[in-house]
């Protein structure tokens, strides 16, 4: 099976890396991190300009109607460059959007970089259970409150879950509507999240009355499957990092690469890595496949293994950088949060290993 990415793809992978290398560098999305907004303007003006908002969008509203695997290269430089813009949580909602239907115009505008979206799902008690959902929805209008929304204050509208007559609703709401308040933070990997609360917020039906739980499920395993990507292009550059401290690093009069405890820690650390590349490229190809079933079992089984090499490569690295290894001064650390967050973003591993078992079949096969 070839797994190597067509001309069109790399094209993509190299632009965004030369504009990661150029204009994204450490010092520069340290800047971004630490100032108010938390993003910044100029960047999301670049990935507009490459093309990567239109990238998943349907050709019809201005896009290229790329498939998971389309942005799975995407996602890998963009966690190779720990970009902190908002860009997953505009193409999950732009997912929603095109899972829903009737949001022609509202495509249209993610296409263009006109509309920055968030997903607002969890709950204080959900934890990962994104059918736990106890804000409600009555006549349109909607009532809870809604924790660790990523990009929840940069975006423009809300994708957001609801109790309503007959089960699960989905509801697009604008960020600046009445009855909505947002509570802004930084996350421990430099990333933006709010706390949303609605108060008899007016919004917009996505999709049918009550049957909201496929759309979200399916657009949920279409998010993890994004996040195993990044987490592979953060992991590489972990890795990377990793190797070349232990060439130049010097102990005893040479480098401590020399040493063959630390090289078999590198041997493992790349095992892991090929093993969880192998199944974040199967999760990309079935993370659009009209067959729940196959596709529960492929993205919950990805997102537990890139999860477990997660948490193995970035401990590892942090380890063999010594103490130097969680300071903010090394990239390292930027690394180990960001991929720690990843684990923890749509499902942790115990999560996911708990869904896969629970799939048909897996017991009878046992």
């Amino acid at each position: 099976m070839d797994f190597t990415f067509k001309e069109e793809q790399q094209q993509f992978a190299d632009a965004l890396r030369r504009w990661v290398d150029k204009d994204y560098g450490f010092e520069a999305r340290k800047k971004i991190i630490h100032s108010e907004a938390g993003v910044s303007q100029q960047a999301w003006a670049t990935l507009v300009e490459l093309g990567m908002l239109a990238l998943p969008v349907p050709e019809q509203q201005g896009g290229f109607d790329g498939s998971a695997v389309d942005m799975m290269v995407v996602m890998q430089e963009l966690g190779r460059g720990l970009v902190v813009e908002p860009y997953f949580a505009t193409v999950l909602g732009a997912q929603f959007l095109k899972l829903a239907g009737g949001q022609e115009a509202a495509l249209a505008q993610v296409a263009a970089g006109e509309l920055k979206l968030a997903c607002a799902l969890g709950e204080q008690q959900s934890r990962h259970a994104l059918d736990d959902v106890q804000t409600t929805a009555v006549d349109g209008r909607i009532n809870g409150r809604k924790t660790v929304v990523l990009h929840g204050a940069q975006a423009d509208a809300l994708i957001v879950s609801a109790r309503s007559d007959g089960g699960i609703s989905l509801y697009l709401v604008a960020r600046d509507a009445a009855g909505v308040r947002v509570t802004d933070c930084r996350t421990i990997d430099g990333q933006r999240a709010a706390t949303v609360e609605f108060d008899g917020a007016p919004g917009t039906l996505l999709g049918a009355q009550g049957a909201g739980w496929p759309i979200l499920e399916a657009a949920a395993d279409y998010g993890a499957a994004l996040l195993c990507a990044e987490a592979m292009g953060a992991m590489d550059a972990i890795f990377a990092a990793t190797l070349e401290y232990l060439k130049t690093r010097q102990q005893f009069g040479a480098p401590i690469g020399k040493f063959q405890a630390l090289q078999h820690r590198m041997a493992d650390m790349f095992i892991h890595l090929e093993q969880a590349r192998s199944m974040a490229m199967l999760a990309a190809v079935k993370a659009g496949s009209s067959d729940a079933e196959e596709r529960r079992r492929v993205v919950s089984a990805a997102k537990v293994r890139v999860g477990q090499a997660a948490r193995f490569v970035g401990q590892q690295a942090v380890q063999l950088h010594g103490g130097m290894g969680v300071t903010d001064e090394l990239p390292a650390a930027h690394y180990f949060k960001r991929l720690a967050m990843i684990e923890l973003t749509l499902g942790d591993v115990d999560h996911h290993l708990e869904r896969f078992i629970a799939q048909p079949g897996f017991r009878e096969a046992a």
